[in-house]
């Protein structure tokens, strides 16, 4: 039987476990549209490129498995390029399959033709573009395979799509990889460390030797870590897994001279901890959950701190994730909040995936609470996307921390040069609340302290897609 090459394409993705495509629509790929319905792919369709690539990025940290994204060629993919670096640095399993000049306009002046592929590269862990209808099954298993180290580009020709094929369709090969065993000197060490990288804080098999996660492009001052830097100064030992020494790790400067600092990429067998290292452990756990008591006081309704104590009653449910985005806000949220799952904007710093984060965790577990937090700055980056919500019924709740400003970069300003030189970040005090609820979503504006809480609530009544959109101090993030 011959089938068009969109066909097999997503047919080759539904045999390689694919359920969900994140997706913007446009010429280049409507072949792929048609051909989902007779693959039984559920498309998302989103309302921004970048947005899709965040949630395929999202789906691959949740699930394990390779979030796809879908956008036309040209334009559209352009689009999609900024996000796929906040994938990288979180080493995501993710597909970007873009739609594409065909191939014999290249050269010629082709509409949208673009040099895709090269663009993606260096945002990718392997970027090319599809050349025959009878091997884009086999294009599609290779991508989803690559996927497992990060994410992937692969361009896909309007004539390819469209031409017709006998080729069979490609799985997915499963390999199971025996875990290394771990350097022996961190059984001698009497302070050693293990850290990971996003990639291998997913796939680590669970351990009572205890492993530093840092997935924070605020490195060693991640607030969500809180005496860390104490600690990797103290260290004698350490094992970097898929984690290089960059800048999070101040290239190396963030451990006393003489550490021995070792590296290894793939699932490690780390050994269990030795008696006599039990108390160096106990010291690092209760470094990294170091609090300020003073928070405990705080009261002001405009604080962060309160703002994430009442926010912290809808993640204590067991089966919660917790989403946050950049900027200083975002900072008081990942130091303040806990949950069984969380998504971050990441080690790229990049702001604005928060809403996409959500829908897409909303979507890979649709009976689970989703919260997610983000500053107004950052809300204006994909605002629309709670459309995408309403029309997709994901119902997430978002809390905004307005402090009419762009934060972040503000208090670089007070710091740096002082207030009489801090100028040209002041935002409206949008009422976001009523913005998304004329979007068709729940929308809720509060300014008193004793209004958040039954807003949270209502907002979680609603069943519909939520935003509480709450007044804040301008705080600078916590340091400790």
């Amino acid at each position: 039987m011959k089938l068009r090459g969109a066909d097999v394409l997503a047919r080759a993705l539904v045999a390689g476990g694919v359920r969900n495509v994140f997706t913007l629509s446009g010429n280049h790929v409507m072949p792929v549209f048609d051909a989902a319905l007779d693959a039984k792919l559920n498309l998302i369709h989103v309302r921004h490129e970048a947005a899709a690539v965040h949630m395929a990025d999202a789906w691959g940290r949740l699930t394990g498995e390779p979030g796809i994204a879908l956008v036309t060629g040209g334009p559209g993919h352009a689009n999609a390029l900024g996000a796929l670096y906040t994938a990288l640095a979180a080493q995501s399993p993710m597909v970007l399959i873009s739609g594409h000049a065909p191939l014999d306009e290249l050269g010629k002046g082709a509409f949208q033709e673009m040099p895709q592929a090269a663009l993606a590269r260096p945002l990718t862990v392997a970027s090319w573009t599809a050349k025959s209808a009878h091997t884009i099954g086999r294009d599609v298993a290779r991508a989803l395979w690559e996927a497992r180290k990060g994410p992937v580009h692969l361009s896909v020709p309007n004539d390819v799509l469209d031409a017709m094929t006998a080729s069979r369709v490609f799985r997915v090969r499963r390999k199971t990889y025996r875990p290394r065993k771990a350097p022996g000197a961190l059984l001698k060490a009497k302070r050693p460390l293990v850290i990971a990288g996003p990639g291998a804080m997913r796939r680590l098999p669970s351990t009572e030797f205890p492993v530093i996660g840092m997935e924070s492009p605020r490195g060693v001052n991640d607030p969500s870590l809180g005496k860390l830097a104490e600690i990797l100064a103290k260290a004698d030992v350490v094992l970097l897994l898929g984690k290089p020494l960059d800048f999070t790790l101040r290239f190396g400067k963030a451990f006393a001279k003489g550490c021995r600092i070792s590296s290894v990429d793939g699932i490690v067998e780390l050994p269990e901890p030795d008696d006599s290292q039990k108390g160096w452990f106990d010291e690092v756990r209760a470094a990294l959950a170091y609090r300020p008591a003073v928070w405990n006081d705080i009261q002001d309704a405009r604080h962060p701190v309160v703002v994430c104590r009442e926010v912290q009653k809808l993640l204590d449910a067991p089966n919660a994730i917790f989403v946050a985005d950049g900027g200083e806000f975002g900072q008081w949220a990942q130091a303040c909040l806990r949950a069984p799952r969380r998504v971050i904007n990441g080690v790229a710093g990049s702001i604005g995936s928060a809403l996409p984060f959500a829908a897409a965790a909303k979507v890979a577990y649709p009976d689970a609470p989703v919260v997610a937090l983000l500053g107004d700055g950052t809300l204006g980056f994909h605002l629309s996307e709670i459309d995408t919500a309403v029309r997709c019924g994901l119902s997430y709740v978002a809390v905004v921390g307005n402090d009419a400003c762009w934060n972040a970069e503000y208090q670089i300003q007070l710091r740096a040069y002082g207030a009489n030189r801090a100028h040209g970040l002041d935002l409206l005090p949008t009422r976001y609340g009523a913005v998304v609820a004329a979007l068709g979503a729940h929308g809720e504006d509060v300014v008193e302290a004793n209004e958040l809480q039954p807003a949270l609530q209502r907002a979680v009544a609603s069943k519909k897609p939520a935003l509480v959109n709450v007044t804040i101090d301008r705080v600078a993030a916590p340091r400790y």
